[in-house]
Order: structure tokens, then C-alpha cells, then sequence
């Protein structure tokens, strides 16, 4: 069965004084393409994120986020007291020697001043990971199931689509003996036309006529674009990732369908190629959504 590239997957969790909130979208690329925004605290396991992804979802461009917000009242802003006590002497001591008042007003000042506040890194725990870790996984697995209901729906139309090409083909039939006995009359007129004094070498003629008739035959060209949609019907049903291989096999339905109009020579023929040309554009669209 199929599987789109596109998806979505969320997850939450609570550890500590802190909610984790993780969330994965996946949008068609010709690659695995991994964008991550993390928070400094799991800036370490980002390889083992990045292999994570690469093991299980294939191919995509894959948007990561971990989100994390403080619910306690600890901060990792802590006032730096040995700077603040410094700057507090040095501004009181020169404050004294021009002989002004030391007030309160002086603190201000001292906290608007360079490296008075520093941040106090977190320590990832280990314990912590694994459950991150686990709820990660958990997102990829929502990812996949939408990923299987896109394909599902892909499934469904891609096989209408082929099902229309072969209702199209099978309309070309009616059309193909009345096309060669048209040829056939307006080289017979076109020979009339032509003021040969009755030299005409009647059975060179029907030779050659024959020749050309062969070089416009269709038949070959039915027998392998009837092939290659059921070809891509069978791939469809395949349990591994088929994205790739439907779009050569639907680049080798639209070699034949081209081979078919130039050689129509048949004003409906035309108009079905057309119609053929309509629903293989539809199917090439939706192959690039397609694991």
C-alpha cells in the first residue's frame, strides 16, 4: 500500500516543573531533509534524533521542534553576587570621593551593567531523555498513520485516473479501421490528382501503401501502455516504498501515449490522447507526494 510524504504528528509530556511539547511535519522531497529547532538542554542528542528520523520515515522534508515551558517558579537567570558586590564598592567609593549621597538608587544602576545576571545551564538527565526520547517516537508513529490515510486517498484516485486511461484506450478501437481506410482514400486521390499518363506500377503502389499503413499501426503501442497501467496498479500494492518507481513507470505510460497521437493521424484519436494526457498530468502530480 502506498504512503504520502505528507503528515503530521504532536506529542506532550510533563517532567518536573516543565511541559515538553514536541511536534513533526513532513512535506514530499526527493531526499531526507531534516530541520530541527531544539532547545539548548537536547542540543546533544540531536544525532540521535537525526538518526532516529532517517531509520524510520525514509524520505520527506521533516520539520522537528521540541517546545518546552517552565511551569515552577525556578529560573535560570541568577543574579551574579560577586559582580553585583564589586560594581556596589567601586560605584560607593567613588560616589564618597565626589561627595555624594549613596542611595538606592545606586542598585539600579549596577543591574543595567554587564554580567550581573548570568544563566545557569541544565544539566540533561538521563531518565528525562529516554522519556522524550519515547514520546518522539510516539509522534512518528501519529506521523505514519496520517501518512497511511494520504496514501489511501492518493491510492483511490491514482486508480481512478489509470481506470480513465484504459477507458480512453479501449475508445480508440472504434476509430482505427475507419483511420487507415481514410489514409488509404486520400493517397488514392492524391495519386489521381497527379497527371502520370496511366504509368502507375499498381502492385509497387499497394506495397508501398502497405508499408506506410505498418508504420502508422498502433497495436504495439496499445499493448504496452495496457501493460504499463497495470504494471502500475501492481506496484501500488507493494509493501515496500514505491514513490520513485511509479514515477518512471508513469514516464513510460506518457511515452506511448505521445507515440500514439503523433502516430493517430485521426482527429477523435487526438481528442482521446488529449483526454489520456489529462489524467497521466494528474498521476505525476500526485507520484511526488508519494514515499
Amino acid at each position: 500500500m502506498i504512503r504520502s510524504m505528507t503528515g503530521f504528528g504532536k506529542a506532550e509530556l510533563e517532567v518536573g516543573n516543565k511541559k515538553i511539547s514536541i511536534e513533526l511535519k513532513s512535506l514530499n522531497s526527493k531526499q531526507l531533509d531534516i530541520n530541527t529547532r531544539i532547545p539548548a538542554l537536547y542540543r546533544e542528542k540531536d544525532i540521535e534524533i537525526r538518526k532516529i528520523f532517517s531509520d524510520t520515515l525514509i524520505r520527506g522534508k521533516i520539520d522537528f521542534a521540541i517546545y518546552v515551558e517552565n511551569l515552577g517558579d525556578a529560573s535560570t537567570a541568577k543574579v551574579n553576587e560577586a559582580i553585583v558586590k564589586d560594581y556596589y564598592a567601586q560605584l560607593s567609593s567613588v560616589q564618597k570621593e565626589l561627595g555624594l549621597p549613596v542611595t538606592e538608587a545606586i542598585m539600579q544602576s549596577i543591574m543595567r551593567l554587564p554580567e550581573t545576571v548570568k544563566i545557569v545551564y541544565e544539566q540533561l538527565d538521563e531518565s528525562e531523555w529516554l522519556m522524550v526520547r519515547d514520546k518522539i517516537i510516539e509522534t512518528i508513529a501519529e506521523l505514519d498513520k496520517f501518512r497511511d490515510q494520504e496514501g489511501q486517498a492518493l491510492h483511490v484516485d491514482m486508480e481512478a485516473n489509470i481506470a480513465a486511461i484504459m477507458e480512453l484506450l479501449s475508445q480508440v478501437e472504434p476509430f482505427e479501421k475507419q483511420r487507415i481506410e481514410n489514409i488509404r482514400s486520400r493517397i488514392q486521390e492524391s495519386l489521381k490528382d497527379l497527371t502520370l499518363n496511366g504509368n502507375v506500377d499498381h502492385n509497387r503502389f499497394e506495397q508501398e501503401l502497405i508499408y506506410y499503413l505498418e508504420k502508422l499501426d498502433i497495436n504495439e503501442e496499445k499493448v504496452r501502455l495496457t501493460n504499463h497501467c497495470k504494471y502500475f496498479l501492481e506496484t501500488m500494492d507493494e509493501p515496500e516504498p514505491a514513490g520513485r518507481k511509479l514515477g518512471f513507470i508513469a514516464q513510460e505510460i506518457g511515452r506511448e501515449i505521445n507515440t500514439l497521437g503523433s502516430k493517430a493521424n485521426e482527429s477523435n484519436i487526438q481528442r482521446i490522447v488529449v483526454q489520456m494526457k489529462d489524467n497521466l498530468e494528474k498521476i505525476k502530480e500526485q507520484v511526488l507526494n508519494i514515499l
